[in-house]
Parts: structure tokens; C-alpha cells; sequence
């Protein structure tokens, strides 16, 4: 299925702006979230074809609204990219064993995201 609607789920207005601006260029409709709660909410009632979730945000963090979305038979067919300042390794991996397609670290490489959402489609 080609993705068209992208939800961004970040607590910053800055990368919400940001990743709407890239992406709305692109082509894509995209909706935003400032938490976790927010973006689960927002990502069962929009049934979007993919998430794009920050890790560090206040209430739920990315980790467990990935392990959420993932997990919820609603959501769990929908793709999750982790964007995040959190780049050690052992992060990488408890985010992919949270759900995760895959995980990027800010500031992100616009291409590498933008060539990473064209192969999902």
C-alpha cells in the first residue's frame, strides 16, 4: 500500500514543522501529535500508513506509544520509524524491539528518510 497520510508524533513544534513542511512538499497529508497519548489516539481514529514517532517526550514516550501501536490489532499494520537525539546503539535496538522499522537520529538526513518512506510503499 503507498503511504500517503504520515503521522508525526513530537512534544517539539520545531521538528513538527519541520517534518510536515518536508513531507507535505512531497506530497504527503500530514498529521501531527505533541505526545504519546495524543498520537495513539489520533493514529487509531486516522488509521494513517505511516508513523514517524519521537523517543524523548513527556507521559508516553516513543518507546512504549511504539510498543502500543504495534501491539493494538487497530494499528499494529502500520509502520513506525523511531526520529530521535537518542542515538546510542543499545537505544537502536530496544526501539526496533519495540516495533520500529527503523530508527533515525536527529538531525535527520532528509533523503535517507524520504528514500526510506519510498520503500515502504
Amino acid at each position: 500500500m503507498p503511504v500517503k497520510k504520515i503521522l508525526v508524533i513530537d512534544d517539539s513544534p520545531t521538528e513538527r514543522f519541520f517534518l510536515s513542511e518536508l513531507l507535505g512538499k512531497k506530497g504527503y497529508t500530514v498529521l501531527t501529535a505533541e505526545n504519546g497519548g495524543e498520537g495513539i489516539a489520533k493514529a487509531r481514529e486516522e488509521l494513517p500508513d505511516l508513523l514517524i514517532v519521537d523517543v524523548v517526550m513527556p507521559g508516553l514516550n516513543g518507546y512504549q506509544a511504539t510498543r502500543i501501536l504495534t501491539r493494538d490489532e487497530k494499528t499494529k499494520h502500520i509502520p513506525v520509524i523511531l526520529c530521535t537525539t537518542k542515538g546510542q546503539e543499545t537505544d537502536k535496538i530496544w526501539g526496533m524491539r519495540q516495533g520500529a522499522i527503523d530508527y533515525l537520529v536527529k538531525p535527520v538526513n532528509t533523503e535517507h528518510l524520504l528514500q526510506r518512506i519510498a520503500e515502504i510503499s
